[in-house]
């Protein structure tokens, strides 16, 4: 396994609509390792296979859970999942709005309302279908990573780019 390049915004990679995969091959498989070793390098939550120049559908995600100094839950914990071209089937009408970052838009931060709730399709590293109902952090992340698969980049969805701010969160990590 090895850690991949992530690219950032100003990438091709990240504009193009990324094709299905057709076979879970080894190289496949060795894709996935290598882009779940690559999330688990970095502070972050999920990752998109055009985040590492493959334009095809598949995402990684992953929470070892975050807590404050009080033990507060910051981010819940979400065990592993690897989804194969995944597919929003529906949405919740009610939205909520999330400060939402990214590996490809570097130390940037903004508002991103998305719907609370969805229904997801995908297929699982075994060829499996898969579906998921799913709110919280995860229907977010899950979200996020689509777009990545469609093209969009998170600071496509906000309006008000004067809501979007600078923070280094590796120097915020390290402390």
């Amino acid at each position: 396994m090895s850690l991949l390049h992530i690219y950032t915004y100003k990438s091709k990679y990240l504009r193009r609509k990324s094709l299905p995969v057709d076979k879970i091959s080894d190289d496949i498989k060795s894709l996935v390792d290598d882009m779940t070793e690559t999330l688990r390098s970095k502070p972050g939550l999920g990752l998109a296979a055009p985040q590492i120049g493959k334009n095809i559908r598949i995402i990684v995600i992953e929470s070892r859970g975050v807590k404050d100094e009080e033990g507060n839950v910051v981010y819940e914990h979400i065990p592993l999942k690897i989804l194969i071209n995944p597919e929003i089937v529906s949405s919740s009408k009610e939205k909520i709005e999330m400060e939402e970052g990214c590996f490809s838009v570097p130390n940037l931060f903004g508002p991103v309302i998305r719907p609370k709730k969805i229904k997801v399709i995908a297929r699982d590293i075994k060829g499996k279908n898969i579906k998921l109902n799913t709110g919280g952090l995860l229907s977010r992340v899950i979200q996020h990573e689509i777009d990545h698969l469609d093209g969009i980049v998170f600071t496509d969805l906000i309006n008000d780019k004067k809501k979007i701010r600078k923070l280094d969160i590796e120097s915020e990590i390290q402390g």
